[in-house]
This record gives C-alpha cells, sequence and structure tokens, in this order.
C-alpha cells in the first residue's frame, strides 16, 4: 500500500470522467484484490506514521455518523416494561446520542401510545432531539405527490434536510414507467428544493438490476431483452441532478454486484457484466450525500449472496469504499442493520449491535500528511 492516500478530484465534472482504471491505480491493493476475487474487497493495512509526516483522522467524521431508527424500530415502538432496556424516542434517542450517534434518520414518526397516553407529534421529538443533540438527516416515508407537502413540513419542523423513502421510484423493469417517474420525481424534487430539501431515494438490489429495453416485443409490445442499462443508472440520466439525489444501501449494493451480473443482448446473446458499487458513486459523487453502512458476509449459498451482520463484522470492505468515494464532509454514513431487533427473547439486541456498530465505525481512519 502507498503510504499516503491519492487526493480525489473534487470537481464532479472531473470525477465523471474516472474509470476503474483510475481507480485502480489510486489503489494497488484494490487492484489486486479486484484482479483476485472479482470483489471490491480487500485487506486495507495503515501506513506507519514516522516522524510526524501523517497524522490519523476519522474515515467518517464524528458529526456525520449516524443511525436509521429501523435499525432499532423494536425500542422505538415498545410499550413501557420493566427490561431495563430504553424505549420510546424520548429514551431510546437518548441511549443513541450517549452511544456517539450525531445524526438520525427517522423509519416513522410513531411510538406506542401508552408512552404519552396519545401519539408523539413531530414539535416533541424535534426537542428530544436538539435536547440530546442530535440532528435529523433523513427519514424513510412514503414519496407521492398528494402527501408531499406534509412530508415537507415534518422535514422542516424536525430540522432536516434530506427527505427520502426507502422504495425504488417504482419495482418496474420497463423504460416508460421509469421515465414516468423521473418525470415525478423531477417535480418533487423541484418543490423540496425551494424548501431547502434534498429528495433522495434509496436502493435494494432490484435497482441494479437490468432494464428490458431492447429485441424482440412480447404479446403487450413490451422488450424482452436488454441494452445492458441497469435501472436505477438510467434514473440517474432522467432526473435532474438539481432536484434528485440518493442513498446508497452499501450492503444491497454489494447483493446487487452478486444476484445481476447477467442479461441477454438484443441480438440473444447472454452478457456478464459486473455492477461495482464504488464507481456508482463516483459517477455521480455529489447526487449521494446520505449512505446505509450496512454489513454482510459473503456466503454464496444463500440467494443474496451475503449475510447480514452488524458494522465492522463482515467483510465489505468500508475503508476502502469510503475511502475511495472521498467528500468525507459530504456524506453521511447511516448505520442499519435490518435483523438487529432481538425479539422479547433479547429486547436490548438492538441497541447492543448499535453500540458495537458505532464503535466499529468509530474506529475507521485515514491518514494524511
Amino acid at each position: 500500500m502507498p503510504t499516503t492516500e491519492p487526493e480525489l478530484p473534487q470537481d464532479p465534472a472531473v470525477r465523471r470522467k474516472l474509470t476503474r482504471r483510475g481507480i485502480l491505480a489510486a489503489s494497488a491493493g484494490a487492484a489486486a484484490a479486484l484482479g483476485a476475487v472479482g470483489m471490491n474487497v480487500l485487506q486495507t493495512n495503515q501506513p506507519a506514521i514516522a516522524h510526524g509526516q501523517l497524522r490519523a483522522e476519522p474515515l467518517i467524521p464524528t458529526r456525520n455518523r449516524g443511525i436509521i431508527l429501523y435499525s432499532v424500530r423494536d425500542r422505538i415502538t415498545a410499550a413501557p416494561d420493566d427490561s431495563g432496556v430504553p424505549y420510546g424516542f424520548e429514551r431510546v434517542l437518548a441511549r443513541l446520542a450517549e452511544l456517539g450517534y450525531k445524526e438520525i434518520e427517522f423509519a416513522g414518526y410513531t411510538q406506542h401510545s401508552s408512552i404519552l397516553g396519545r401519539q408523539i407529534t413531530p414539535a416533541e421529538i424535534r426537542k428530544i432531539l436538539d435536547d440530546n443533540g442530535l440532528v435529523a438527516n433523513g427519514c424513510h416515508v412514503s414519496i407521492n405527490p398528494a402527501t408531499f407537502e406534509e412530508q415537507m413540513d415534518i422535514a422542516e419542523t424536525l430540522g432536516m434536510k434530506n427527505l427520502g423513502t426507502g422504495s425504488d421510484p417504482t419495482n418496474s423493469s420497463y423504460t416508460a414507467d421509469w421515465d414516468a417517474a423521473a418525470d415525478v420525481w423531477n417535480d418533487l424534487g423541484r418543490q423540496a428544493r425551494k424548501r431547502g430539501l434534498r429528495l433522495y431515494t434509496h436502493n435494494h438490489d432490484a435497482a441494479y438490476s437490468f432494464l428490458l429495453d431492447a429485441g424482440p416485443l412480447d404479446a403487450n409490445g413490451r422488450p424482452t431483452r436488454s441494452s445492458g442499462t441497469r435501472r436505477l443508472e438510467y434514473f440517474f440520466r432522467r432526473t435532474d441532478p438539481r432536484y434528485v439525489f440518493f442513498e446508497l444501501d452499501i450492503y444491497w449494493a454489494y447483493v446487487a454486484r452478486f444476484k445481476h451480473q447477467k442479461y441477454v443482448d438484443r441480438y440473444g446473446h447472454e452478457r456478464t457484466d459486473l455492477f461495482d458499487p464504488i464507481l456508482n458513486v463516483v459517477n455521480q459523487s455529489k447526487r449521494f450525500p446520505l449512505f446505509h453502512a450496512k454489513d454482510g458476509n459473503r456466503n454464496s449459498a444463500l440467494a443474496n449472496g451475503h449475510e447480514m451482520v452488524h458494522f465492522g463484522e463482515g467483510d465489505i470492505n468500508f475503508q476502502q469504499f469510503f475511502q475511495t468515494i472521498g467528500d468525507p464532509d459530504f456524506r453521511h454514513a447511516n448505520w442499519e442493520q435490518d435483523n438487529a431487533p432481538g425479539g422479547t427473547t433479547n429486547p436490548g439486541q438492538s441497541l447492543d449491535f448499535a453500540a458495537l456498530s458505532y464503535t466499529n465505525m468509530s474506529e475507521m481512519t485515514i491518514y494524511r500528511r
């Protein structure tokens, strides 16, 4: 490994010109790993600090370390109990602040009604955030024109700068449906920008599967083969970069790399194309302010090719990922683990995983001159 880390160009126009060769030239270790196993995973050795030439900095700045509350949804929605584990917004957010988290991504705004004898309000949640030195950095809500004004009002009350959803703009394989979704999102994103918000969507693996946009038509007049264009990559091009943004779920991006490798071209030939999560971000860098820092272990026996684990305990190389995409002040990493809740048998599990994941996130370091 080189003893100093390469600086990536900050100008988005320059960054868009980066190729796989450019990325690999920036990291010989990455090149070796990609060549050996076909994955963006490597073991990163930190350079020695000699004569004060290098200084250690957090790879993810402290102020940008967050959590989506879906990871601790069992305790947000829990009724008061005698387990000794925090429940509801006030207690859970206080605990997350104690662990070190600075940012919160919401997955709904409700808790058990027995806590207050009614449902909590966005204004009351904002006070809890402020009391604990926390900042709302986003949310997963339903995005549609009918309720968008209301969702912007809530975001404004919470002091949130990003308004988003955990669903794809459409689940379709066809460009016509993605075109229609892009028209809606461009309009909503324009409205959001007028109120100081960024509208974003969050991916699962299917978002990076291939469009059916070429070849013979089926009985309904729809294409049956592919040009090799991935769904969300088409959506990148169809949406205005001023109005529509993205949150990369890193785990699901690597699942997409495992699952969505082959397509049939317009001539009926099977083609292989490996999805690269790092290049996916670098090539439209300023459209990715948020990330789900979700970890997993590779396991080809599983349908997704990975088994979800808490952050830092899997083999996704977050060191390489965040170091290569750069712009640490712009990036906000929200820990997520879908299976963190432990249920009634282990009500403290999700918060225990939150503690371990924060520790592992905080220990990732980059060395600079």
